[in-house]
């Protein structure tokens, strides 16, 4: 009898700790539910936000690479409009010139159509006298022209004969005569300067003084003339230095008037 009730006690009490357990159990299994579930529902939310923003992403991507083709294509347009300006602005300048050429022709034109009519002349014989008017200048010009080179061989002469009377007078060049030296031969001293005919050189023998950077280096004497070139011979004991190209020349006489 005592057994019996031994094991029944046993059995109630297994059945308690039965029933303990699967309670305690239960209660883990349902918060392990229960954080499982919210676990799942956060990854899910996060997936969708996820989901949502690169979405937004993608949108402001293709937003962005919209709105960059905008302004390169608005600053090819303004570029566009700029170019045209400019060039609307140049033909508009262009034909305020051609205008005011135009305006200025015309009032010439009148003011010569007016004098031609004052003249009371036929218009054969405006146009004999603006041809005799041009053969004149031309020919005005020529003289002038020999004018310049008879007086270039009147003071030739003239200096020339000075020398060969015997008057021992030096000869003389423009005070504003200045030249450089272009060559220079140091085994035979002669040095080829850049003054000729043209800019008064015009008899040999002329003296002209070598100078560098305001100091004497020596003294030359003419020898042959060209129209823009000359000649020129280094003189005995005036080479107080080495003559190079470069150097300048001024006249040894100037001239007073």
């Amino acid at each position: 009898m005592f057994v019996r009730i031994s094991l029944i006690v046993a059995i109630l009490a297994a059945l308690a700790v039965g029933v303990l357990n699967f309670v305690v159990v239960k209660d883990k299994i349902t918060t392990l539910t229960t954080d499982r579930n919210t676990q799942r529902s956060g990854r899910i939310e996060a997936e969708t936000e996820r989901d949502r923003t690169n979405k937004v992403l993608v949108a402001t991507q293709g937003t962005l690479k919209q709105t960059q083709q905008d302004l390169a294509t608005a600053k090819k347009d303004r570029d566009a409009a700029v170019a045209t300006a400019d060039s609307e602005r140049k033909r508009a300048d262009d034909l305020n010139d051609r205008l005011s050429k135009a305006v200025q022709d015309r009032d010439e034109a009148q003011g010569e159509l007016a004098a031609y009519k004052d003249t009371g002349l036929s218009a054969k014989q405006v146009a004999d006298l603006s041809r005799t008017l041009k053969d004149a200048q031309t020919a005005i010009s020529a003289l002038n022209d020999e004018k310049v080179v008879m007086n270039r061989s009147i003071e030739r002469l003239r200096t020339r004969l000075a020398v060969y009377e015997g008057t021992n007078k030096p000869i003389e060049l423009r005070a504003d005569l200045r030249g450089k030296i272009l060559v220079v031969d140091p085994k035979w001293d002669f040095v080829v300067l850049n003054v000729g005919e043209d800019q008064g050189v015009l008899v040999e023998g002329s003296e002209l003084l070598v100078s560098r950077s305001g100091k004497l280096v020596a003294k030359v004497r003419v020898t042959s003339i060209q129209k823009d070139r000359s000649i020129a011979n280094v003189m005995p004991g005036w080479k107080l230095g080495d003559v190079i190209e470069g150097d300048e020349v001024t006249p040894a006489y100037p001239a007073s008037t």
